[in-house]
């Protein structure tokens, strides 16, 4: 999920978890943009409890806070990114700043990940959905194949089953018009 269509937008994704939920603990999301062919990260946005910030002229206007509302200890760091253009193609660093209050002391941790996005005239799809799109319908044609077959098996067999019923009552009717009506052959008492 590194490629973003131009003029639409794109959710850049960043998770830090805490080992123990039971620690108290608060945190601050720094989001850092650096251009292709330059060596400097350029700070974009910050989020600190209830408080995004938009740091950088060129992002203003199209930064939104996708991650964790509601707390001092953010887990989910996600910006969204409204009407990407060509421009926004990069790295993108996402830094947690936590700090975690111990029942001696504060520790301080310090998470980042980096994000390459690709600004892309139109969609490419993705791998997975072109492979489960084709497993999709080679099911479909299997199945079909199968339903065919199991079609003709049931055929046959109720075929068979009223081939041999008329054969039996064909046997019986033969059987009736051989014999005697007269049960005491031609031979009459008086």
């Amino acid at each position: 999920m590194t490629e973003a269509v131009a003029g639409e937008g794109f959710l850049l994704g960043c998770i830090s978890c805490k080992r123990r939920e039971e620690v108290p603990g608060s945190a601050i999301v720094d989001w850092h943009y650096r251009a292709p062919g330059t060596e400097e990260f350029v700070h974009i946005f910050q989020y600190e409890y209830n408080n995004p910030t938009i740091l950088h002229e060129n992002f203003e206007g199209r930064l939104v806070w996708h991650g964790t509302m509601g707390t001092k200890d953010v887990q989910t760091g996600s910006i969204f990114i409204h009407n990407v253009t060509y421009n926004d193609t990069g790295t993108y660093l996402c830094t947690f700043h936590r700090t975690l209050y111990l029942p001696l002391d504060e520790g301080h941790v310090v998470i980042s990940k980096e994000v390459e996005l690709t600004v892309v005239e139109k969609a490419n799809p993705e791998l997975t959905a072109v492979i489960s799109e084709i497993m999709m319908y080679v099911l479909i044609a299997v199945l079909q194949l199968w339903m065919i077959g199991v079609l003709i098996y049931c055929y046959r067999k109720i075929s068979a089953e009223n081939e041999a019923r008329e054969a039996r009552k064909a046997a019986r009717s033969q059987s009736k018009l051989s014999q005697p009506k007269d049960p005491c052959d031609g031979i009459y008492l008086e």
